[in-house]
C-alpha cells in the first residue's frame, strides 16, 4: 500500500470528480489576508471547514450517548468562526465531497495550525467507495476559548493505495454514512 501523490489526487479529481470543490494547489492567501492553507500539497489534500458548526452544550443536562444521540446536546451555528468553548467539541463539515476509489483508503489528520493551539481535528478514514462531505471533530483541549475558520484548511487527507483491491466495499455494504451531506450525527 504506498501513497498518492499530488499528480494522482489532480488527475482523480479532474476525471473522476473524487473532490468538488478542488483545489489544485496550496492555496495560503484569501481576498485580503492569509489564510490557514488549502488545497492539494505534495502527498495530500488539505480540505477547508464549512461554515456549518454544530457546538456541545449542556445546558438541556443531556447526556451524550453514540446509541441513542440526544440533538439537544448542542446548538447550531453558521458562521465564518466559531468560537469552541474551553474543554469543549464541536462538529463541522468539509467544504469538499469525496468520492473515494475501490482501491484507496484514506487517513485524515489535523493540521499543524490547530494542534500548536491545543486544538485537535479528528476524522475517521474514508473507506474504499465512500462518498460525502467529511464531518470533522474538533476538540478544544485548552482552559481558554478556541477559534476554527470557516473556508479555510483544518485537516489534511492522505491517500493509501492497496496492493489488491478489496472484496467488499463501503458502498457494498450500504454503510450508514454513505451520501452524507452536511454535518451528520452518531447513527446507531
Amino acid at each position: 500500500m504506498g501513497i498518492k501523490s499530488d499528480r494522482w489526487i489532480r488527475k482523480m479529481a479532474r476525471e473522476h470528480g473524487m473532490i468538488e470543490p478542488f483545489e489544485p494547489h496550496q492555496v495560503r492567501h484569501g481576498d485580503c489576508s492569509s489564510v490557514i492553507s488549502y488545497g492539494t500539497s505534495s502527498y495530500g489534500y488539505d480540505v477547508r471547514c464549512s461554515n456549518e458548526f454544530k457546538i456541545f452544550t449542556n445546558i438541556n443536562s443531556a447526556i451524550v450517548d453514540p446509541k441513542n444521540f440526544d440533538q439537544n446536546s448542542f446548538v447550531d451555528l453558521v458562521s465564518d468562526v466559531c468560537i469552541i468553548p474551553p474543554n469543549s467539541f464541536a462538529l463541522a463539515r468539509t467544504v469538499e465531497y469525496f468520492r473515494i476509489p475501490r482501491d484507496v483508503l484514506t487517513i485524515c489528520l489535523g493540521k499543524s495550525t490547530y494542534a500548536r493551539c491545543g486544538i485537535i481535528v479528528n476524522v475517521t478514514p474514508l473507506e474504499p467507495e465512500w462518498e460525502g462531505h467529511v464531518t470533522l471533530e474538533f476538540s478544544n483541549t485548552t482552559p481558554l476559548p478556541a477559534k476554527i475558520y470557516a473556508n479555510e484548511g483544518v485537516a489534511q487527507v492522505l491517500f493509501l493505495g492497496a496492493d489488491d483491491v478489496c472484496e467488499t466495499s463501503y458502498r457494498d455494504r450500504s454503510g450508514k454514512y454513505q451520501g452524507q451531506t452536511g454535518v451528520t450525527l452518531p447513527k446507531a
